[in-house]
């Protein structure tokens, strides 16, 4: 009565897809370079550059010990080293940074800490490229013509 070919076929369902969450564990430490398409969580300690297409989430625990280059990124712990940020930085009140930090935008609560010089805007890729000793040498050759 049913003319149907496709009887013997088995339905395949598994999925293929990669985990969009990687995770670093509170007493977990990863040594090295960190490179990820999805997003990822800190809540140990990563010593080593942390790269991501993705957001990077540190927890209150966590702890980063190297460079940070991501699309986005949401920090309540510690990061030891220049955070770059092609969208929005968030930092939350528990935050410490103590490196320079690039970004388009940033939201920092009440209580964060930052140690270190801070580029923002669209153009921050360009301001990525001057150093802070080369701005302070422009500014001390303006204040000596001045005089």
């Amino acid at each position: 009565m049913f003319n149907n070919k496709n009887n013997n076929t088995v339905s395949k369902t598994t999925n293929t897809q990669s985990p969009t969450l990687n995770m670093i564990s509170e007493g977990t430490t990863l040594e090295g370079t960190l490179n990820s398409q999805n997003d990822i969580r800190i809540a140990g300690k990563l010593k080593g550059e942390g790269i991501t297409k993705g957001k990077l989430i540190v927890t209150s625990s966590g702890v980063v010990q190297g460079d940070v280059k991501v699309a986005e990124a949401d920090i309540a712990g510690k990061i030891e080293g220049t955070i770059r940020v092609t969208n929005k930085l968030n930092l939350r009140e528990s935050a410490v940074i103590d490196g320079d930090i690039y970004t388009k935008a940033l939201l920092v609560e009440e209580g964060a800490q930052i140690n270190g010089a801070c580029r923002m805007g669209s153009d921050s890729t360009k301001l990525e490229t001057s150093k802070d000793a080369d701005f302070a040498k422009e500014t001390a050759v303006k204040k000596e013509k001045e005089k």
